[in-house]
């Protein structure tokens, strides 16, 4: 199908509570939309950096330059039939995965709708509902932490993820385990320690969490790979798997006994089922990440995890937890028992409204052929 139209929409959308995590605080969350249209069909797409390059080198604002300025106009006015081609068309640009993520996932969006397909049957998902976890950032007290744990217990999660940072980490997961003997947690470090850290990892190590995720530098495999030779407690990558050369690297070297994947940390939708299948032959099991997105990119994360080997409850969440008014409607909302059901319509059910849209955005940028 021939691409006419590509539009790439910067939106900022605020918090109902500061996400704090190793690299800071984000008071509301940096977006980068993607609008792909062909003849009658259309398809949205969400990558998300966030504001600064704290998570990633890429922020919202690079991503939108880079939509707008070098791959929108490659991609424009090409006949694209399979996602591959995308990826050799942006391949002549080194690195900025979550830039060539806005467009790439936003044609497996067109191309849902063309096929009249929900997202996940185009992935090869197969799953009717998928298991989420509940996830916090650091919190104003050790009291409040524990609350806000309580009631996602309750609730039914079945896992919860607790950021950790130096000053936030070992007093913080004594209280917590000491709380909920029983119950699954795994922590994010979000590459805040380094291997002089080991004696807090060895701490950490004898408190029964599921995985340490990304505790060492961003883009690092090999101290990776030497932390988890030294732990019984599984290495989770995160940052460190930006490709699918990153997650062939890792497996060679030992670094990790754990993925998570997200669609834009990878550079689009291809990669991440290339990752998961990687993954799931060497017998290393893998989760859907998340960037606090809109309902939008919700929604495509929902899709994503009906795959077979994502299980480990994942980071999905409903509008609720983090915004007053998402960007679309329906809301994303949380079955009972703390799982997501997979769209029975084309794409996924949750419909950008355009005046939210248009009151969170600062940039728009429009590339036709």
């Amino acid at each position: 199908m021939i691409i006419d139209r590509i539009e790439a929409y910067h939106v900022a959308l605020p918090l109902l509570y500061p996400w704090r995590t190793a690299y800071g605080e984000d008071y509301e969350v940096h977006s980068v939309l993607v609008k792909i249209a062909s003849g009658e069909y259309s398809g949205w797409g969400e990558t998300t950096p966030l504001y600064a390059p704290t998570y990633s080198p890429e922020t919202a604002l690079s991503v939108f330059i880079c939509v707008k300025e070098f791959f929108a106009p490659r991609i424009v006015g090409q006949d694209i039939e399979y996602a591959g081609q995308i990826n050799d068309l942006l391949a002549v640009f080194k690195g900025n995965p979550f830039a060539k993520a806005g467009v790439e996932i936003a044609w497996w969006m067109l191309e849902a709708h063309r096929e009249g397909k929900p997202l996940h049957r185009l992935l090869g998902g197969t799953r009717r509902t998928v298991d989420a976890g509940a996830d916090f950032g650091v919190q104003d007290s050790i009291d409040m932490l524990l609350g806000k744990v309580q009631k996602a217990l309750n609730a039914g999660h079945k896992r919860v993820k607790l950021k950790a940072r130096p000053g936030w980490d070992i007093e913080m997961l004594t209280a917590v385990r000491s709380a909920f003997p029983t119950a699954t947690f795994h922590i994010d470090c979000n590459s805040g320690y380094t291997l002089a850290d080991l004696p807090f990892f060895k701490k950490a190590d004898k408190l029964g969490l599921a995985m340490i995720e990304q505790p060492l530098f961003h883009t690092d495999l090999i101290e990776h790979a030497e932390l988890q030779r030294q732990l019984e407690t599984p290495v989770c990558l995160d940052e460190s798997i930006q490709s699918v050369r990153d997650m062939e690297l890792a497996l060679k070297l030992g670094s990790c006994r754990c993925v998570n994947i997200k669609a834009g940390r990878v550079g689009g939708l291809r990669n991440a089922l290339a990752i998961h299948d990687l993954a799931r032959d060497a017998g290393i099991p893998a989760w859907v990440g998340g960037m606090l997105e809109s309902g939008i990119g919700s929604g495509i994360n929902i899709e994503l995890a009906t795959l077979g080997n994502f299980t480990y409850p994942n980071d999905l969440f409903p509008t609720s937890a983090f915004y007053r008014q998402d960007l679309t409607e329906p809301a994303v909302t949380l079955n009972s028992d703390c799982t997501f059901t997979s769209s029975t319509v084309p794409g996924i059910p949750y419909q950008p409204v355009p005046g939210r849209i248009a009151e969170v955005t600062r940039q728009r940028a429009v590339i036709e052929r």
